[in-house]
């Protein structure tokens, strides 16, 4: 770190220089930190961090310029108006319009979608470089008191089993994660259980980030204005909540006696008081539109979301009648969003959308993507987590999923940003 005005530090990382907030007391300029979503979450050992800095600084250069050819726009096809004028406009960096937004919706052929993904990618790469958020997520019960219709979860599922961790076992799984695997970024999620109260949440929060420098996401549904402000003041900062679709109609169907405005005033609260959000909605709602799709993607810009989220609506035991979204479709729309979203917003990888297609980590993250997910939920408990049919992960153990992401993201040039230095050499896993 090279200097702290406030709560306000500027950090040299590989020779860029970058900034974050700074909520630790104990850090002052010269001091080794780690940064992961815009914060200091912790002071680092200098003799350790010049050791894997010079252990990384060579390889970095080769990952840069690995992605770096690896995010080259394609070549422009003149006849092919007016989407070659969106792309360029894309290219340059420029906002699109809605119209435009919504014809990129409705590509449909092999080549043109081709075109459309490499030029999200690129998008990426102007505003994000070569980073790749790696979050572990850590699904910590699956009672849930609401009943959406389409979610394995609801209230009124036939689930075989419910669990729901204890305080000890929701602290070794998270110790584990951020130990013995090097996250620094940990995504606190679970159904409505009435059973976790926002104190006893906001209490886990508040252990976890006492034994640990850690990002820390939480997403357990609508817990009230007072609820998330208790979680914020316990050390949490970034809020996962998609709105699901900005149809209020839609929204209002789907999820019995709840309304989407309660949904978003969590939120726009999130966002007024300092959060991070990670929203968006789901591809395949019955009843969906481009019109309505396009109005998601523009909602989750609306409301400055740090990362978007659209993942498929795929069957669970309550709904064998959904007809999933295609894997085109889905990269369709990640690489729409990827153009329509604010620079500094990333794109999600979905669990979702890895449970639709076996390629989806690698190909959509060729298509505009920024960001993945690992399952660190223990094995006893994550194949009950059932929102949906398959779910992809659910028997693999950490140390597998964190091999196979390490590998991918050294074929495609891709940094791991929420994964400790200390992980092991890419090159050494290759």
């Amino acid at each position: 770190m090279t200097e702290i005005n406030c709560r306000n530090a500027v950090i040299s990382y590989f020779g860029e220089i970058r900034s974050a907030l700074c909520e630790l007391t104990n850090i002052q300029p010269g001091d080794y930190v780690y940064a992961q979503g815009g914060y200091v979450i912790e002071k680092v050992d200098p003799d350790f961090a010049r050791e894997m800095l010079d252990t990384w600084n060579e390889l970095f250069l080769v990952l840069q310029e690995r992605d770096t050819a690896m995010s080259e726009r394609p070549a422009p096809e003149p006849n092919d108006r007016p989407l070659q004028d969106i792309l360029d406009k894309a290219g340059a960096g420029e906002s699109i319009s809605r119209d435009d937004l919504r014809y990129l919706l409705t590509v449909e052929e092999p080549e043109r979608l081709e075109r459309l993904y490499r030029t999200a990618n690129a998008v990426r790469h102007l505003h994000h470089r070569n980073s790749c958020c790696v979050h572990g997520i850590l699904e910590i019960s699956n009672y849930c008191s609401s009943d959406c219709l389409y979610c394995g979860l609801a209230a009124n599922s036939t689930l075989t089993r419910r669990y729901r961790m204890t305080r000890d076992e929701i602290l070794e799984a998270a110790k584990e994660a951020i130990e013995g695997f090097g996250f620094k970024s940990l995504v606190l999620q679970s159904g409505e259980d009435p059973a976790y109260t926002p104190a006893f949440l906001a209490e886990i929060v508040a252990e976890i980030k006492r034994r640990h420098g850690v990002f820390i996401c939480v997403s357990f549904g609508e817990v009230g204005l007072d609820g998330l402000d208790m979680l914020y003041e316990a050390g949490a900062r970034a809020l996962l909540m998609r709105f699901e679709t900005s149809d209020a109609k839609l929204y209002a169907a789907l999820h019995p006696g709840d309304t989407l405005e309660v949904r978003l005033s969590h939120l726009r609260h999130a966002l007024k008081t300092g959060w991070l959000t990670v929203t968006g909605g789901l591809i395949g709602l019955p009843g969906q539109t481009v019109d309505s799709l396009a109005d998601d993607i523009l909602l989750a810009g609306e409301l400055n979301a740090e990362m978007f989220s659209f993942g498929p609506v795929l069957t669970s035991h309550r709904r064998r009648d959904i007809i999933p979204a295609t894997e085109s479709q889905m990269l369709r729309a990640l690489a729409a969003a990827r153009i329509a979203a604010p620079p500094q917003a990333k794109v999600l990888v979905t669990t979702a959308f890895e449970t639709l297609s076996p390629n989806a980590r690698e190909r959509g993250l060729m298509a505009g993507a920024s960001s993945v997910m690992l399952n660190v939920t223990p094995l006893r408990y994550r194949a009950d987590y059932a929102i949906y049919d398959g779910r992809a992960h659910a028997t693999e153990s950490i140390a597998d999923q964190t091999r196979a992401i390490i590998q991918l993201l050294d074929r495609l040039g891709r940094a791991p940003s929420d994964l400790g230095v200390a992980m092991p050499s890419l090159s050494k896993l290759g």
